[in-house]
């Protein structure tokens, strides 16, 4: 008879190296306490890491130097909005950069949330979740990855190979999400959005 251990071993690898999960992940799969006891046990044979309290990796290692990579921190981020219910969006600079539109590397790993304000340190990087309006977040994700990043960049920087970059990056369904979400934001950021839609310019 299989364990609770041998159920989440089997769902963690499902995910793949780089997977980050907290023990709520896994309460469909047996008690508190026996996840509990299960993640201590993996993490004692090296299968998993423990990144923080209550937050784990199934972490990616790197045959040239011989030795476990860092944490994927928008995972990381994602795994904590998950166990406590909030819903999280990466700031403008995180955004521009997960999208490969900025090679800056933010000082500032910045969520802005409906949850409460908090600082979760994972080694020496720090993840800020900045407590916001409810309704200053967009309802989809990717749509306020696309439009907080927009903000970021700024009028004059957003050049057609940006447009055709988060063109691609999202779905037609995420595109007609895009234009909806972003009808009612400020100044240019409706034009742009059009643009990457594919939709011809009011103009």
């Amino acid at each position: 008879m299989k364990s609770t251990e041998d159920y989440i071993v089997k769902r963690i690898q499902s995910k793949g190296h780089g997977f980050v999960f907290t023990p709520k992940d896994f309460l469909d799969l047996g008690s508190r306490g026996s996840v509990d006891m299960a993640l201590s046990s993996l993490t004692k044979t090296g299968k998993i890491r423990r990144l923080c309290r209550g937050v784990y990796d199934y972490p990616k290692h790197s045959e040239l130097l011989g030795e476990m990579l860092a944490p994927d921190f928008d995972q990381v981020a994602h795994a904590i909005a998950r166990k406590t219910g909030a819903r999280i969006q990466p700031s403008g600079a995180l955004a521009a950069n997960l999208l490969g539109l900025s090679e800056q590397v933010p000082a500032k790993i910045l969520y802005l949330s409906d949850g409460r304000s908090r600082t979760i340190r994972i080694g020496s990087q720090a993840i800020i979740f900045k407590q916001t309006s409810p309704k200053d977040l967009l309802p989809s994700e990717k749509s306020a990855m696309v439009v907080n990043a927009l903000r970021f960049l700024g009028k004059a920087a957003v050049t057609d190979e940006i447009i055709k970059k988060l063109s691609q990056f999202l779905s037609p369904a995420e595109r007609k999400r895009l234009l909806k979400d972003a009808r009612y934001t400020s100044t240019w950021i409706p034009e742009a959005v059009r643009r990457i839609a594919g939709e011809k310019s009011d103009g």
